[in-house]
């Protein structure tokens, strides 16, 4: 009897771009996610069933085994650190990219920079690989008002079309990545479950390159 494989999905704008890309595959929750209150739903595959759970969580779901995949934004899987995971696939999806920001106009900060930013892990080593000195101060929300209110002199954070930076009077500056979402899966899964997990990955692959070719043409 074939195995059951669990796909994690990360909730909010991923799931968005997410459940279209598995429908273009052939993988259909067996109910409307967006309308249920459920986080655990079968699919139309036999013993595929999808996990819907906030996106932070989905690499240590991944990682330690309760999922056999998931889909995370390489900016989350920075953050965690990848061990226990392969990532052989680039879902092309929820693209950004991370970067600094200071308040338009702004001088660059001499000395010491004091920096907010949720990616404490990415941050760190991105300051340290361009030999600048920081002052981190987490946060998990509300990025732009930490140079508004004098917490901090720059923020690291998610730009998509940078309208909230510009509504509030900031502007990205440096780059440091370029960011979309990514499938992962448990290494150990990977072994045990090969037979199940390789024409899932071949599905999506599939689904990826076509909905390309469509935006190409």
């Amino acid at each position: 009897m074939p195995q059951s494989l669990t796909l994690a999905l990360s909730k909010g704008r991923i799931l968005d771009d997410t459940l279209p890309l598995l429908a273009a595959a052939g993988i259909e929750p067996a109910e409307d996610i967006k309308k249920s209150r459920k986080l655990v739903f079968d699919t139309n595959l036999p013993g595929v069933r999808l996990l819907v759970i906030r996106a932070t969580d989905v690499p240590t779901y991944v990682e330690l085994g309760a999922a056999d995949l998931g889909v995370s934004g390489k900016d989350v899987l920075m953050e965690h650190g990848e061990a226990g995971m392969y990532e052989p696939l680039d879902l092309q999806i929820a693209g950004c990219r991370l970067m600094t920001a200071r308040i338009k106009g702004a001088a660059v900060p001499e000395g010491r920079r004091r920096v907010a930013t949720k990616f404490v892990g990415i941050a760190k080593q991105w300051y340290a690989e361009q030999g600048i000195q920081v002052d981190l101060i987490k946060l998990y929300g509300g990025m732009e008002l930490a140079p508004i209110m004098g917490l901090a002199d720059e923020i690291v954070d998610i730009v998509d079309t940078g309208n909230t930076l510009r509504a509030n009077g900031l502007e990205p500056c440096e780059h440091i990545a370029d960011i979309s979402s990514r499938l992962v899966v448990n290494q150990a899964s990977m072994k045990m479950k090969y037979r199940q997990i390789q024409p899932l990955l071949q599905r999506l692959e599939k689904a990826v390159a076509d909905v390309n070719q469509r935006v190409e043409s």
